[in-house]
Formats: C-alpha cells, sequence, structure tokens
C-alpha cells in the first residue's frame, strides 16, 4: 500500500517505541495528529522494558538481551538450570537495573496525568550502605541543616551561570564544595545521576540541572507496580484508544529525504508518506536509516563518536530478607577498584521486593542491583568479575547469610545503558537535526534529566517544537 505525499500533512510518523516515543505519541494524539508508531521488536519501552518470567525462554531471553547490547557473564545455578526449572516463573524483571528518579516519578506523573491516566509507584528515600552496617536515609536532619546552605547556593544558580558549569568537571566542584559529608555527596550523587565513575568527566552543570529535577519529587527514587512494563503499556493503551497505530515488529529500512527534507519511510518494501519524521532510536544507529548524504559531514562524524554508558546489574531471588529492608533502596561507592575513575558508585533496591510492586511469587523477594562500569569495561570478564564480587559484598554486608538465603540470581551487563553519556567531552545533539522535519529523541538528545526523565522531557520539547512549526499553541 502507498500513501501519497499529498495526504502527508498532520501524519506524524514515529521510529521506535521507547518512553521517549511512547510520550511523543500520547501527547501528539491528544494533540490532533495523526500518529504511527513502528517498533522492531514484539515489546513495547525500548530499553525501559519488562520480561514476564511465565512465557520467557532462554533462547528468547538472549536474543532480546543481545538486541539491547545486554549479556549475562553470570548467573547462579547456570542460565540453562534456571529455565530448565522454571525459577523465573511468577516474576516480571526488567532488561536491567532500574529505578525512577525523584524529579522522573514527577515527570511520569505529570505526563500521565495530562492524559487522564495514571498508575501506581512505590517509593523510597535513599540510604547508604557503610563498612559496618547502613544509614537510612542516607543524610540526617543534622547532615542536612549542616549542608543545606551550601547545596541550596549550588542549585539554586542561574542557567546562566549553569552554562559556565557545563564544561567544569566535578574534581574541581569537589576540590571547591567537598568538606565532610558534602564532599561524600558529590562524589556519590554526581556518579550515580550520570552512571559515569570518572569524575573528569563528569559536568558539574548537568549534574546540578538533574539533582533541581530529583527535588521535585516527594522521595528520590521510585518503581512501578507490575515493573516498567507499566508505563510503557499505558502510553500505548492512551495511544490506540485515542486513534493512535503502533505497529510492532515492523522494521524501518529507511527514511526517504528528498531536498533536504524528510517526507516518508519504507517499511517492508512499502513507503508511507508524513508530514514530520521522529526517530527515537540510538542516535549513533540513525544512518542506519537515513542515508548520511543528506547530513553535514561534521554531524554525522559527531553522532557516530557519541559513547553511552556501562553498568553490571544483578538480580537476587531470596527466600526471606530482613522486613526493615523491604522497600528501601540504598547507594554505596567501593574505593579503589582499579576501574575508570577508580572509585565505583552502585545501588541495591529493595522496592521490588514488596509484595505492593508485583515483581515476584507470593513469598519470594527479588532485589534488583547494579554498579557502574564504562561500555568497554562491561565486556571484559575479568573487570565484570571483580564487579560481581563488589555488588555480593555490599548486599551481603545487607543480608548476612546471602548465599544460604539465594534462590537464584542473574547478572546482566550492559554497555550502551543510557542513550549517550552526559559528559563534559560527549555532548548531545539537538533534537532539530539539519534535514528539514526529522526529528531525534530519547536519553540520546539534549534534554533535561537523565535516563527516562531525559527521555520524557526531550517527548515534551519535541512536541512544542511541532505546535510552533504549525503555529499552534504549546503542550507545556
Amino acid at each position: 500500500m502507498y500513501v501519497k505525499k499529498e495526504n502527508a500533512e498532520n501524519r506524524i510518523c514515529i521510529i521506535g517505541a521507547g518512553i521517549a516515543g511512547l510520550t511523543a505519541g500520547a501527547f501528539l494524539t491528544k494533540l490532533g495528529y495523526k500518529v504511527k508508531i513502528f517498533e522492531k521488536e514484539n515489546i513495547l519501552g525500548g530499553r525501559a522494558l519488562s520480561l514476564n518470567g511465565n512465557t520467557l525462554t532462554a533462547e528468547n531471553y538472549k536474543k532480546i538481551l543481545s538486541r539491547f547490547h545486554v549479556h549475562i557473564p553470570f548467573s547462579t545455578p547456570s542460565l540453562e538450570t534456571i529455565f530448565e526449572k522454571k525459577m523465573l516463573r511468577g516474576y516480571i524483571i526488567d532488561l536491567g537495573f532500574h529505578v525512577i528518579g525523584g524529579g522522573s516519578i514527577s515527570n511520569v506523573r505529570e505526563v500521565l496525568s495530562k492524559l487522564n491516566q495514571s498508575i501506581d509507584i512505590m517509593e523510597s528515600k535513599i540510604g547508604f550502605i557503610e563498612n559496618n552496617g547502613y544509614n537510612f536515609p542516607f543524610l540526617s536532619t543534622m547532615d542536612k541543616i549542616r549542608i543545606l546552605p551550601e547545596i541550596l547556593r549550588l542549585l539554586t544558580s542561574r542557567e546562566s551561570t549553569m552554562k559556565k558549569l557545563d564544561l567544569i568537571p566535578m574534581t574541581e566542584t569537589i576540590k571547591k564544595y567537598g568538606k565532610g559529608k558534602m564532599r561524600l555527596i558529590l562524589e556519590i550523587f554526581s556518579r550515580a545521576i550520570t552512571t559515569v565513575n570518572n569524575l573528569n568527566q563528569i559536568s558539574t552543570g548537568e549534574t546540578l540541572r538533574a539533582q533541581k529535577n530529583l527535588l521535585k519529587g516527594s522521595s528520590p527514587v521510585g518503581y512501578p507496580k507490575n515493573g516498567l512494563q507499566n508505563i510503557s503499556q499505558t502510553l500505548a493503551s492512551y495511544i490506540r484508544q485515542n486513534g493512535g497505530e503502533i505497529h510492532p515488529k515492523k522494521t524501518v529500512k529507511n527514511i526517504i529525504i528528498e531536498e533536504n527534507e524528510a517526507i516518508g519511510i519504507i517499511v517492508e518494501n512499502e513507503e508511507h508518506y508524513f508530514k514530520s519524521i521522529i526517530s527515537n532510536i540510538l542516535v549513533q544507529n540513525l544512518f542506519d536509516i537515513a542515508d548520511q548524504k543528506h547530513f553535514p559531514t561534521d554531524y554525522v562524524k559527531k553522532l557516530r563518536s557519541l559513547k553511552g554508558t556501562g553498568s553490571l546489574c544483578a538480580y537476587y531471588s531470596l527466600k526471606k530478607i530482613d522486613p526493615q529492608l523491604i522497600g528501601k533502596s540504598f547507594l554505596f561507592i567501593e574505593r579503589n577498584t582499579g576501574i575508570d575513575g577508580d572509585d565505583a558508585v552502585g545501588m541495591i533496591d529493595f522496592i521490588t521486593s514488596s509484595p505492593k510492586t508485583g515483581t515476584a511469587p507470593s513469598n519470594h523477594y527479588l532485589v534488583q542491583a547494579y554498579i557502574i562500569c564504562t561500555p568497554d569495561e562491561a565486556k571484559n570478564k575479568k573487570t565484570l568479575e571483580t564487579l560481581k564480587q563488589i555488588l555480593d559484598k555490599k548486599l551481603q554486608q545487607l543480608i548476612p547469610d546471602l548465599e544460604l538465603q539465594t534462590r537464584w540470581a542473574l547478572y546482566p551487563a550492559t554497555w550502551h545503558l543510557d542513550g549517550v553519556a552526559k559528559t563534559i567531552d560527549n555532548i548531545k545533539p539537538e533534537i532539530k537535526t539539519p534535514v528539514d522535519n526529522l526529528y531525534i529523541i530519547g536519553d540520546c538528545v539534549k534534554s533535561p534529566g537523565i535516563g527516562i526523565n531525559c527521555a520524557i522531557n526531550s517527548a515534551k520539547i519535541l512536541c512544542n517544537l511541532l505546535q510552533k512549526t504549525m503555529k499552534k499553541p504549546y503542550l507545556i
């Protein structure tokens, strides 16, 4: 079937049904555009997806992981045994570790409220794992009183000041402001926010912007009931119920560009024409479907050179845990690891161990964890062994009889967690591309926040850009 060019007015194509693509699709549908979303996978949500342990097979698990730059270097027992004995039955597990930052919780709820939708999100303050136990919450009332003036001075800086701080590495900021507990806060939260361990690469400006957004939430972190899939399923349902279309297992082969204007796409040898084309795929892969001859050479080189982030994650199924831990999240820092940045930050999350999340069978406790590394380190078995030992050690500090209580454990390693790392030398591209009517969205582009938050904000910015082009009222 061919869709003629003259019928393309008001028609929007979105390539990829990640969180950004679905958010944009929902808002644009609400604004009256005719939206079609094409997703190559059979599962919606992009990297923020959930997998159903009742229907998951070992073969399908490995395939979906590989398509999202993830592999399983370790498991207890073997991956084959886990699937042969159907040990994942009753569980919902994500592609890799995910909790949603406080500002993102606000953003998710804001997006859904504008669509008259809602989902349940379990929230938690953040604790800190010490060598001899843990603190919960991380900051005591006295800590807050002592450091509040310094934090507020940084966080209330004007955008003009923030821009100057964009090229200032966190190492310099820590030297200037890092005294007592403030030093630990800057060391840990800058890494956790950016998913980068090397403080020399972390932008002070970007970290403070993200920290501002985190303060918008009632709690620093949260996790949706029934897994991340709840977000994507709610957005997808809204799109379909309001006249939008989502086509899973449909791979876009090419974006049609004529005279510096994106006018359509080719899917399964069929041409479809649209007013605007929105890509929600990794920006590094844009030129797999858009001929690079239509773009400036420097732009092509820049996008191809952008780097993502990496991590080693872990999912532990436990028989029993201290009730005091259920529903809580903890950060940790391991010193002198020998990896990039030397010190490594990670998180152990017990929100998923709460029965309210619906991610595990009755009387089973699912704990998720991760430790930050570079994409190259996520491919290095020796480095991953070191990181696995750290994760196990940190969890064992909270659960001394960890080995006895473990039913099974999976350790997914990803070498492309965030689409583009927010570092000083890794500048994210603008949403509008050099080609007319072609836009890019997701956590790969210049947009406030990190991860899901960045993706959602990019979708909102895009909608306002399109409204401006059409001379219509802004969405926000």
